[in-house]
């Protein structure tokens, strides 16, 4: 694994690289650094929490946590990110990622109460980190099947090699995927089976249990299921979904309604809905996207507003979602504005970063607020801690760090900075298959409705880098570009673009392997404007 480095020595290297050539006023990106250790923190917990012999990953950082099946999900997205961004090796994140597959595909399946992984192509919700079977009396999750299923595919597509291995990943992902019995766990009969069950277990089957109805985390769970080439339900069933959406309007913003900010993200994590709208969203004139932007807005206005006077709230400190509470509370409950749902003061990071593609403008001042003013009490190797009420005598922080809390944040922060993951799981047919039937169109023609502009977006990936780096930049207007790279004496040792160039994303790859290991600074004249990054060449 690529040697990662530790901010104290990412912050010296700045100090040495500013001695660089004069030039214009300079933008430098303060907050990448403290991004890069987000992103890091949850890969490391997608890749240390997990057991190597089977893939699976705790749900949770504490001795005896069994596994989350959505952790694993959003976890194999975490390490695909980590081999992108250097932290990993292809070789072994492939290795991982198969023997988890293979754990998934192997496991029985079957009606008995123990000794079984899931049943009818589904999975139960917690699993035995070493048995890999149903452990807790868990359910038969739809929803947490269906986020497992999401971080498959996305695998999938990330894995495109000609090695056996990755290979194997492609075929596993697609006869794990299309196993799944989606009409068993659905409402009704066809030709229009209605809604899809939440949960379903031996014995008592889905009694007990309800039905998805939106508007929540449950839309990559439909889109799944009326995408599947195998056991599809009706496309029908999206519009009666969508019967049971609440559209309201709080602090100025109209949206749907679903106050934590889990069920405004959980789907966006994959699922690029910029480009696509169905038939409810047109009539409201934005997009799914759009309305988590909104939700995102209004949640912030609550706080700022803070109704119920808790300690903390305002602009820059605000996140509510599910999470874990200060005790004597039930270990892990729904938070949620507006309107107000369980709000006790209680402040979950993961809430507002991983919002970060729809509203950066309000997410960084959060961040960079957790990372000065809270990293001693809340930060860990894996990142930030589930968790903290500052509303309590004393202040409370949570222990534990959460595998459905990290895998959205490394996920969502890579979407912003690069969108490769959507890039990725847009590819697959059977998400296009899904939405197509669900009644959504594509949305030609428009540019993309978040452009990011050239005086605020400059990235190196991996950096740290062994001998190539990938350099990616967009332009928000047509101007004269130079990148080039120059040593720590100011000496420039590489020019790799010198022309006019439109508006739009680009992508340069910087062949260092010729450079001696040490300290280099990429540095972007565009128009007027002058962007730079450290880049950290490695032996």
């Amino acid at each position: 694994m690529t040697k990662r480095l530790a901010h104290p020595l990412l912050v010296l290297l700045v100090g040495l690289a500013c001695a660089a050539p004069p030039a214009r006023a300079v933008t430098v990106e303060t907050t990448d650094a403290i991004l890069d250790s987000l992103q890091y923190g949850a890969f490391r917990f997608a890749w240390d929490e997990a057991n190597p012999v089977n893939g699976l990953i705790r749900d949770r950082s504490q001795p005896g946590s069994p596994c989350s099946i959505a952790a694993n999900g959003f976890g194999f997205s975490a390490i695909c990110i980590g081999v992108d961004h250097g932290w990993v090796s292809r070789s072994a994140a492939a290795s991982r990622v198969l023997v988890a597959l293979q754990t998934f595909w192997n496991g029985p399946q079957g009606t008995a109460a123990s000794g079984t992984i899931g049943y009818q192509g589904l999975f139960y919700h917690f699993l035995d980190m070493n048995t890999a079977t149903r452990t807790w009396s868990s359910e038969l999750s739809t929803i947490d099947t269906a986020l497992l299923l999401a971080g498959i595919l996305d695998a999938k597509r990330f894995f495109n090699g000609a090695a056996a291995d990755e290979i194997q990943i492609r075929a596993l992902a697609d006869s794990i995927y299309q196993r799944v019995n989606w009409t068993f766990v659905s409402t009704c009969s066809p030709p229009c089976c209605t809604l899809i069950w939440m949960g379903w277990k031996p014995g008592t089957g889905f009694s007990g249990f309800g039905a998805w109805t939106g508007y929540n985390e449950a839309m990559i769970l439909y889109l799944l299921a009326i995408g599947s080439p195998t056991h599809p339900i009706p496309g029908c069933a999206w519009s009666s979904w969508t019967a049971f959406y609440d559209w309201e309007t709080h602090y100025g913003y109209s949206y749907l309604r679903f106050p934590p900010l889990f069920g405004h993200q959980y789907s966006h994590c994959w699922v690029d809905f910029r480009y696509w709208n169905d038939a409810y969203m047109s009539a409201r004139g934005l997009t799914y996207f759009e309305n988590s932007e909104r939700a995102t807005y209004a949640q912030r206005a609550y706080c700022i507003a803070n109704p119920g006077s808790f300690t903390g709230y305002g602009a820059n400190l605000w996140g509510l979602t599910a999470s874990d509470d200060p005790p004597p509370a039930p270990l892990y409950i729904a938070h949620g504005a507006p309107p107000a749902e369980n709000d006790n003061g209680t402040i979950t990071p993961t809430a507002a970063i991983s919002s970060i593609p729809f509203a950066p403008e309000i997410v960084i001042p959060v961040i960079e607020n957790l990372w000065t003013n809270y990293k001693s009490v809340l930060w860990g190797p894996y990142g930030f801690r589930d968790a903290f009420n500052l509303e309590v005598e004393p202040d409370w922080y949570g222990a534990d760090v959460l595998g459905i809390d990290q895998g959205p944040i490394t996920i969502m922060i890579e979407n912003y900075r690069t969108g490769r993951v959507w890039s990725r799981f847009m590819q697959n047919p059977e998400i296009v298959a899904g939405l197509e039937g669900a009644g959504f169109n594509a949305i030609v023609g428009v540019e993309d409705p978040r452009p990011i502009p050239a005086t605020g977006r400059l990235e190196v990936a991996p950096n740290p880098m062994v001998s190539h780096a990938a350099i990616r930049y967009r332009l928000a207007r047509a101007a004269r570009v130079r990148l080039a790279v120059y040593d720590v004496s100011g000496r420039e040792v590489a020019r790799l673009v010198d022309r006019e160039e439109g508006p739009g994303m680009r992508e340069v790859v910087f062949d260092g392997a010729a450079l001696p290991a040490g300290v280099y600074r990429c540095r972007l004249e565009a128009g007027e404007t002058t962007l730079e990054r450290i880049v950290v060449r490695l032996r």
